[in-house]
């Protein structure tokens, strides 16, 4: 397990996870017309996604600046997502 670990393995995993979710989740409101908009699920994983980059970066020893790149880069899409659900929240007519 340690070596899955240290090798990315179990980040690579998590991260194929995250990119089937999406996929699915945009078949599902394809199919359907329900669910989040392709947006929506754009804005909600791609700050996990750069975060576990992130960690698949940091423990397979890559370049600090590589690292805080994909820090960096999971801030502005946090602030998307949180954009994007006040204005789903105001159009809603949510308190």
């Amino acid at each position: 397990m340690e070596e899955w670990l240290a090798r990315g393995t179990l980040v690579d995993v998590a991260l194929v996870a995250i990119v089937l979710e999406a996929l699915l989740l945009v078949a599902y409101r394809r199919r359907t017309g329900r669910g989040l908009r392709p947006i929506d699920v754009l804005g909600q994983l791609l700050a996990g996604l750069m975060l576990l980059v992130a960690v698949r970066l940091a423990v397979t020893g890559a370049p600090t600046e590589l690292v805080l790149l994909a820090l960096t880069l999971s801030f502005p899409a946090h602030v998307f997502d949180l954009v994007r659900r006040f204005k789903s929240a105001g159009e809603a007519g949510e308190p």
